[in-house]
């Protein structure tokens, strides 16, 4: 799916298609263009769209390789930046991972999205109904509001991974957790990796910002990335050191807690041997196929035999208990 914003200071259109030519010849050189390019993988259509562009055509190889992830420091035709976003579209109590494009040029930005971002869709609509006044801006103001709300959600992310943590540290602490829990916290540790690529990636770019042959944001764009973008990337990225070494204690803990159930096990199996070796040695001792052996011919062996056997059993487990080894 194409959905083409156009936008410049008399008019704004939306234009919803999946027919590539129809979004091309609906361009206007005069106006500002996103180009939102949804699960769309068309490789001929989307060298097209390149081509229009005047983009290089290594971007089309960019663009479905998502690698390497980050901003392109090439610069010359374009602002290109691989996105890996933890979103809060929660499927199956776990986060979902978008990834995708962006490329920023003097006029247009084009967004390749692998699936689509709800963060973006939210965008379009208040653009559309006039929550946000777009008209008076230039392209380079929309860029700011795309890092913007995706910072933003990422306040809603660990607010939930936060609220997660609670629960599982709960039943580690408690030394109720099985391997679930542990792979629950693996997992949601694993899955936060790629905001901290998004937090570097940010970062990168509030660096190049300030390049004298930057060129894609203007200085009041560029003065609110500094204000507002800086301050929220160096608090998230406090939040997320915070979580991840959250998470690492409760890693730890809960493989002390695994390691010392494993432990229990073997002590209560070292503990039944212990109990039975006796008795082993004493059906071995008896096993033995020697003629003379004088308690055999007596009528109260066995039962005495026995009586010991149990009394060693008892015996045993009275020590250990008294012990605290059961």
């Amino acid at each position: 799916m194409l959905i083409l914003l156009s936008f410049s200071q008399n008019h704004l259109e939306v234009f919803t298609s999946d027919d590539v030519n129809a979004i091309l010849e609906r361009i206007s050189s005069s106006d500002n263009v996103w180009l939102r390019c949804i699960r769309f993988r068309d490789r001929t259509a989307i060298a097209k769209i390149i081509n229009h562009f005047g983009l290089q055509p290594s971007r089309v190889d960019m663009v479905f390789n998502h690698f390497p992830l980050g901003i392109d420091e090439d610069i010359e035709d374009s602002l290109f930046d691989n996105y890996e976003i933890m979103t809060n579209q929660i499927k199956n109590r776990e986060f979902e991972i978008v990834r995708g494009s962006i490329i920023v040029g003097s006029n247009f930005i084009l967004t390749f999205e692998t699936t689509e971002i709800r963060i973006l869709t939210i965008l379009n609509n208040n653009i559309q109904k006039g929550i946000i006044n777009l008209q008076l801006h230039n392209v380079d103001y929309l860029i700011y509001l795309i890092y913007r709300d995706i910072l933003n959600n990422y306040y809603t992310v660990f607010d939930y991974i936060s609220r997660q943590l609670d629960d599982l540290e709960d039943a580690v602490l408690e030394n109720s957790g099985d391997e679930s829990t542990y792979q629950k916290i693996a997992t949601m540790r694993q899955s936060t990796r790629c905001g901290r690529r998004n937090f570097q990636s940010i970062k990168s770019l509030l660096a190049m910002i300030d390049y004298e042959d930057f060129q894609w944001l203007s200085p009041p764009v560029k003065e609110l990335f500094h204000q507002e973008l800086a301050h929220q990337v160096d608090k998230l990225w406090q939040e997320y050191q915070a979580l991840r070494i959250w998470m690492s204690e409760l890693l730890e803990i809960q493989r002390d807690n695994t390691a010392s159930k494993t432990s229990q096990r073997i002590n209560r199996l070292t503990i039944l041997s212990t109990v039975f070796l006796p008795l082993t040695f004493i059906t071995g001792f008896y096993g033995m196929n020697f003629e003379y052996m004088p308690e055999l011919k007596q009528p109260w062996a066995y039962p005495l035999l026995i009586c010991v056997m149990v009394l060693i059993v008892i015996s045993s487990i009275i020590y250990a208990k008294r012990q605290s080894w059961l």
